[in-house]
């Protein structure tokens, strides 16, 4: 048995009511929530309390309870909403609740385990705030790059991989019926190379797995036994 509500009307929704302005306490609270769940960069953190900010504003007269010891005689009135963002970032870092050297590294690691290559990496990284000196020391040498690229093609079956044997002959056959299976094969090998390059691979650590004759050919490869 269910009972209606004789206080809502048939058909009628509750209105949302609106979400109050934020105040330095309570974006504190969301930044500490934020980097408890997620691993982040100070620009990334910075980016999420200017996000919500928009969404629901500043209330600035809640502001001069907030400020530190040294900013008293400051001008509460004056701060911001995305200055005080900045302040709680800046608080983050030195205490080490977020450690762009630590994120970087990670992320890093993480997106070379998936199969994607430096491009990728450095366009992650950046997109992410990180500075350019971390990202440089973060780049992944010459043998986990390669790793990475045999990575992907062994998750994607590419090359050597594919159920079907691709050619890297480049001349086409006179042969008709053998023109139309190359044909095809010559298309499919363009679509692993692209997919590979759209991972951050470069064209010769792509050509080298995609074109590589064996499994065995692009294992030794990856592993750096490739040079005769």
């Amino acid at each position: 048995m269910s009972f209606d509500n004789p206080k809502r009307k048939s058909g009628q929704r509750r209105e949302r009511r609106p979400a109050k302005p934020l105040d330095p306490a309570r974006m504190e609270e969301l930044a500490l929530a934020y980097v408890a769940r997620f691993a982040t960069s100070a620009n990334k953190l910075r980016q999420y309390l200017l996000r919500k900010l928009r969404e629901r504003g500043f209330a600035a007269d809640a502001a001069e309870s907030w400020l530190p010891d040294d900013a008293a005689d400051a001008d509460a009135n004056a701060e911001t909403g995305r200055e005080h963002a900045d302040r709680i970032v800046q608080r983050f870092v030195e205490k080490g609740y977020v450690d762009d050297d630590l994120y970087a590294k990670t992320r890093a690691s993480n997106l070379l385990s998936r199969g994607y290559g430096a491009r990728r990496i450095e366009a992650t990284l950046r997109h992410d705030g990180i500075a350019e000196d971390l990202r440089q020391s973060h780049a992944p040498e010459e043998a986990a790059a390669r790793e990475a690229a045999l990575a992907l093609a062994k998750k994607r079956r590419f090359g050597p991989y594919s159920r079907s044997a691709l050619s890297a002959d480049e001349e086409a056959p006179e042969n008709e019926r053998d023109f139309e299976v190359w044909q095809e094969q010559q298309k499919l090998r363009e679509k692993q190379l692209a997919a590979m390059l759209r991972a951050g691979h470069d064209f010769g650590a792509a050509k080298s797995v995609i074109d590589a004759p064996s499994i065995a050919a692009a294992e030794r490869w990856a592993a750096g036994d490739d040079d005769d």
